[in-house]
């Protein structure tokens, strides 16, 4: 008992010093000054196998016949070329190609595939691969995974349905377009409706800070308060400004509140900047409120050219492409950026967070409540439609037009 405590002593006193070859040779010293059972005492005591410390003794058997001392660093082994356990993948050279087949992403999507249908956590990965005859645990899945280039990774949003052939070219027209306008100081502006919003204390989406454990309270369920309803913020952003109008509707979408909103904004914020102003262009998406295939939005569009006596440009993003619209990154990110974590538990709210939106880059915005109702299932007859001073542009006329006033207009300045 009292060889086991002393060997554990000094094990414990020269730990900080021993590297894998020294330990071995210290623990074969003491077995050989121990005598008979030394060996298994030892390796009891230490937890050097008693592999490792005949391989020791064997060592310093031989250090002893050429007379070289014991060391350490890096001028010396601790191993022979090629000792120490194999690594796993070098003993199962099939490990890799399986785990690969089982994540790659071209075979994710194989109804074939074991793990088609279940989530590929490392732990159920592994359990595949032990199926399959591989001795392997969670841990080494990862490390194999990080090894092989993969990482956790959410989805990314980036399709938005079938690329019409004329994308493209649509773009480039729109940009060039926008790059005219701006050119002669003529108003080129990008216009959609935000994100219909819930009115209420119901949760928003993001974190602000707040005492410790103290956060704000909100319901649990999204359930429309009648009272209260929904907020649809139809946006005005002009590109060469970079400032925005945001009517917040509390009625319906419609191509009538769309128009409504633009002319507020041509009212109280356009003529002012653009006075002598020619024509007025307008991007927008292709559906919606404002879209392309919409009798209301052109009729709406129509009515405020002759206000104005102002031809007016619409150019439409082909489908599928909303994201490319300048207002969706110039301005209504920025304003999910500012009321994020905030709910929005009165349309007041709404309006004070949104003109508050302000970025390094000189965004100003204005906002407006309009309660104005907007009723829906408003019909625009073939007849009315006839009258509309309307001319379709030669490069995809369904998307590119101009409205012109139609010759009795009231330019109300």
């Amino acid at each position: 008992m009292v060889d086991e405590i002393a060997i554990k002593k000094r094990f414990e006193l020269l730990a900080p010093v021993l590297d894998e070859r020294l330990r071995r040779l210290v623990a074969s010293a003491e077995a050989e000054a121990l005598g008979r059972g030394g060996v298994s005492l030892v390796a009891e005591t230490t937890g050097v196998s008693r592999r490792a410390i005949r391989v020791g003794k064997q060592e310093l058997l031989d250090l002893k016949g050429s007379g070289a001392g014991v060391s350490s660093g890096s001028g010396s082994r601790i191993r022979q070329p090629g000792g120490g356990r194999k690594r796993t993948v070098d003993k199962d050279p099939s490990l890799k190609d399986d785990l690969n087949a089982l994540v790659d992403p071209l075979t994710r999507g194989d109804p074939e595939s074991p793990l088609r249908w279940t989530c590929k956590s490392v732990r159920k990965l592994a359990a595949e691969l032990r199926s399959r005859g591989h001795k392997v645990s969670h841990s080494l899945v990862a490390e194999l995974l990080d090894d092989m280039g993969y990482s956790l990774q959410g989805n990314r949003k980036t399709r938005e349905g079938s690329a019409h052939p004329d994308r493209d070219a649509q773009f480039e027209y729109i940009n060039a377009r926008v790059q005219t306008a701006l050119a002669k100081g003529e108003p080129a502006i990008s216009v959609d409706t935000k994100k219909k919003e819930l009115v209420g204390d119901f949760k928003n989406a993001g974190r602000e800070w707040q005492p410790r454990g103290q956060p704000e309270e909100v319901r649990v369920h999204d359930f429309k308060i009648k009272e209260l309803g929904r907020a649809a913020p139809y946006g005005v952003y002009d590109i060469g400004e970079n400032a925005g109008w945001v009517g917040v509707g509390t009625d319906h979408d419609t191509a009538e509140f769309a128009v409504a909103t633009i002319r507020n904004w041509w009212h109280s914020m356009g003529h002012p900047i653009y006075p002598r102003a020619q024509g007025l262009l307008i991007t927008a998406d292709g559906g919606g409120s404002n879209g392309s295939r919409l009798r209301l939005w052109k009729t709406e569009l129509q009515r405020f050219a002759d206000e104005i006596a102002l031809p007016i440009t619409v150019c439409h993003f082909p489908p599928g492409t909303s994201k490319w619209n300048k207002i969706e990154h110039r301005l209504f990110s920025f304003i999910t950026q500012n009321w994020r974590g905030k709910p929005l538990v009165s349309h007041e709210v709404i309006v004070n967070l949104i003109a508050e939106t302000k970025t390094d880059a000189g965004l100003r915005v204005h906002a407006e409540l309009d309660a104005s109702e907007y009723p829906l299932g408003r019909k625009v007859t073939d007849g009315e439609l006839a009258e509309e001073n309307i001319r379709r542009h030669d490069f995809h006329g369904d998307w590119n037009y101009t409205i012109a006033p139609s010759g009795n207009g009231t330019v109300i300045y």
